[in-house]
């Protein structure tokens, strides 16, 4: 009996393992799904100080590579382990020079790697997911503008680095739209808005990714749309980052034209607390915006009870 009990068991957890294997895989967007398109380097531009990308995409040693280009290889200190974000100028060997349109479609919108990997979700694809593709595809054109840098690679932070990628793999069931929607360059807008407000609605949640900092977790650390942007835990793992609802009745800004100068002018401007807990990079990655896209996000952040 013990025997038949112990085969039972055993039985079921292969099963149940050989499920969450096939689970875990990496779910990818097909290069037939992609729109024809050709890449807009000056909106490309813009994506790319949107996202706040040279941020984690800069060199580790600034003395020896050019601290403009994203060669990758600055620590970014995390809960899980110290990541090493990678080199994305289009250095063939050591970057993204190698990298197909789909290759880098999938691994904003769907967190897969052009080997097949799952990406840690430190890189802010749950967000970039809602992006078009077309403005992902005009973000490529722009990165593959740039000098290219031979950037040495570094080894993981992450202990157990196989098993975690599995187990990322099961969170996106939960935490990302399905293959399909994401191939549709979903834009969702609101009629009843403005240009601007939509705009900024646009910028918020798929290229600045604000949620992925300014939204709290759940248990398995999926993003609480209940509580979007009411203020989460920060990466470091032990501080708090505040709400970015009510800012303008809690008496932080004047109005969505205050909210705006102070995104563009930070602390420099006479703004208080605005390089706080990261947000000074954040800002100053901002105020390369046009001033239109900075009032859209004021626009958008203002308007959020």
């Amino acid at each position: 009996m013990t025997r038949k009990l112990f085969a039972t068991v055993l039985a079921i957890g292969c099963i149940g393992a050989g499920v969450a294997f096939w689970l875990s895989q990496p779910e990818k967007i097909e290069a037939a799904a992609l729109p024809a398109h050709v890449g807009d380097k000056a909106n490309g531009e813009i994506l790319f100080h949107a996202g706040g990308c040279i941020s984690c995409h800069q060199p580790g040693d600034t003395a020896k590579f050019d601290p403009a280009l994203p060669s990758g290889g600055a620590p970014l200190p995390t809960p899980i382990g110290t990541l090493y974000p990678p080199n994305i100028t289009p250095d063939v060997a050591t970057g993204i020079g190698g990298w197909s349109d789909v290759d880098f479609v999938n691994a904003l919108k769907r967190g897969v790697s052009p080997s097949g990997e799952n990406y840690v979700p430190a890189f802010p694809y749950t967000s970039y997911a809602h992006m078009t593709t077309d403005d992902i595809l005009d973000i490529k054109a722009y990165l593959m503008s740039l000098k290219p840098v031979s950037s040495p690679r570094h080894d993981r932070g992450v202990p157990v680095a196989w098993l975690v990628r599995h187990g990322v793999g099961l969170w996106k069931r939960l935490a990302l739209t399905s293959p399909a929607q994401a191939a549709k360059d979903p834009k969702t807008l609101d009629p009843s808005q403005s240009a601007s407000w939509n705009r900024g609605a646009y910028l918020v949640n798929g290229p600045g990714h604000c949620a992925e900092c300014h939204t709290p977790r759940d248990l398995l650390l999926v993003p609480e749309q209940a509580k979007y942007l009411e203020g989460g835990l920060h990466p470091n793992g032990r501080t708090k980052v505040p709400s970015l609802h009510n800012l303008i009745s809690r008496g932080l800004f004047k109005d969505a034209d205050d909210l705006a100068e102070a995104l563009k002018e930070g602390e420099d401007g006479g703004y208080e607390n605005m390089s706080a807990g990261g947000m000074g990079e954040v800002q100053s990655n901002l105020a390369k915006l046009p001033d239109s896209d900075v009032k859209a996000i004021a626009d958008y952040l203002a308007s959020l009870k």
